[in-house]
Order: C-alpha cells, then structure tokens, then sequence
C-alpha cells in the first residue's frame, strides 16, 4: 500500500470513529434548532413583531443571547463541525452515486459556513447579515465576464435545489437516510409527516430565493438576490398575506422536529 492510500486509510478510520458518530449526531439536532428558532423568528416577522433575521444567523444570535447562550454555541460549533467532517469523508471515501456526491459537498460547505458563522458570533457578538452576504457575492459575480451568465446558472441551479427538496418530500425519498428498522410503526408515520412538511418548505423557499438569483443577473441588479430573510419575507408579500409566510415557518418547525429524530435515527 502506498503512502496516499495509507494516508487516505487513516482519514476513513478517523471518520468512522464513534466519537465523530456522536458529534455529528448532536450536530443534526443542533440543524433542528436553528430550523425551529428560523421558523419562530419568521412568525414573528409574519405578525409584525420581528426583531432579528429570519435565517442562520439571527437563529444563532438568537441563541447568543440566551442564558448559557456561548455555552450551547460551543456545543454547536462542535457538532456542525463534526456534520462538516462526516460529509467530507462521504465525498472523499463514500461509495456514491455523482448527485449525491454533488450534494454531500454541498452540505460539507453549508456545514463549514455555519462553523464560521457560529465563530462569528462567539468572537464578535453577531452574526453578519446573510441577505448582504448574498448581494455582495452576486455583484462580484457580476462583475465577472458572463457573470450574468454564471449567475443565471447558480439561480437555476438553486431553483433546482428547492424542486429537488420539493421531490425529495412529495415522494418520501429521505426514508432512505434513515434506519426505518429500528422505528416504531407509529414513530415512522410520525417522521414521514415531518420529513414531507419540512421538505416541501424548504424546497418553496429555495426555488423562490434561485429566481430572485435569476432575477438579479437578467437585470445586473445584485440587490435582487437575497439571502432566507429576504425569500421568507417575500411570502408575505403575496396576495395571501402573511399567512403564506406562517405556513412555510411552521414547516420549517416541522422540519426541526425531524431533524431531532433524524439525530436518532439517521444512517451514519
């Protein structure tokens, strides 16, 4: 065996290691409550009385501020740490199909971004706003040659994304993260309804943020991009008010609770 493959060897057992397990475990309970405290802070934007962001970032501000909050933030940067790790490893050592690979480095950058972001808080006091970070990105990207073009292609690629989630939901595919073995008939039924809500959400959220991304490069206009706070308020600008917007965030509570029992019972 040759040096690389030593190498390579070793960073798959380190990735398989109970600890890392556990970690990442913790780490998708974590994921469930920035979904809840996202969907709180959306209600409360739907009924006038929002304060902070309604994405990752005022979720963990939100939990800056709590007693304890710099403890469980620690806890946090742990276990999405160990999320960013285990995704990884499935990039680099998984047996998986080209998608699945795409989305298993996806999830290894959005875990990172959250490990930054959560680094932010704890060393600054407050998480920089998602929907600028957004419109900066976009207008470096535009200015780019065929940045309108590159920028065209990540909107449909985001829009994509949400009908991908969108599938994902409809045809209960996500059971096969899960070790469905190990459930009760009751508990099963339970995670399916989670599962559906939660992804049918996300994936309305995701497409209407990609054609705001489209929307941006046809008109060279980065403020069109946004960020979740952006897409979520957008619902309630629709002819069905906030109410629109009350129930996309009650499906992004209801996708916390499946990441709570997704901590339980995911494939790792």
């Amino acid at each position: 065996m040759t040096t690389a493959q030593n190498a390579r060897a070793a960073a798959r057992r380190a990735a398989d290691t109970p600890a890392l397990d556990r970690l990442a475990r913790v780490g998708l309970a974590c994921r469930g409550v920035l979904y809840a405290l996202i969907g709180v802070l959306a209600i409360q934007i739907a009924f006038g009385s929002g304060g902070e962001q309604a994405d990752k970032g005022g979720a963990i501000t939100t939990v800056a501020e709590l007693p304890f909050g710099s403890v469980l933030l620690w806890v946090m940067v742990a276990g999405f740490a160990a999320l960013a790790l285990w995704q990884a490893s499935e990039v680099l050592f998984g047996h998986l199909r080209p998608l699945d690979r795409a989305e298993a480095a996806c999830k290894t950058v959005v875990y990172a971004l959250i490990v930054f972001t959560l680094w932010s808080v704890l060393t600054v006091g407050r998480a920089a706003s998602e929907d600028q970070k957004s419109q900066d990105v976009t207008g470096k990207l535009l200015d780019l040659p065929a940045g309108q073009l590159l920028v065209g292609v990540i909107g449909l690629g985001i829009v994509g994304l949400g009908v991908y989630w969108i599938r994902q939901g409809v045809t209960k595919k996500f059971r096969e993260e899960l070790e469905l073995g190990r459930m009760s008939p009751r508990t099963r039924s339970v995670m399916e309804k989670l599962g559906v809500a939660g992804y049918l959400a996300r994936g309305a959220i995701a497409g209407l943020a990609g054609i705001f991304v489209v929307q941006a490069a046809l008109t060279h206009d980065p403020d069109k991009a946004g960020g979740i706070d952006a897409t979520l308020r957008a619902f309630a600008d629709t002819p069905v008010g906030p109410w629109l917007l009350v129930l996309v965030a009650v499906g992004l509570m209801l996708f916390a609770g499946y990441c709570f029992g997704e901590s339980r019972y995911r494939r790792t």
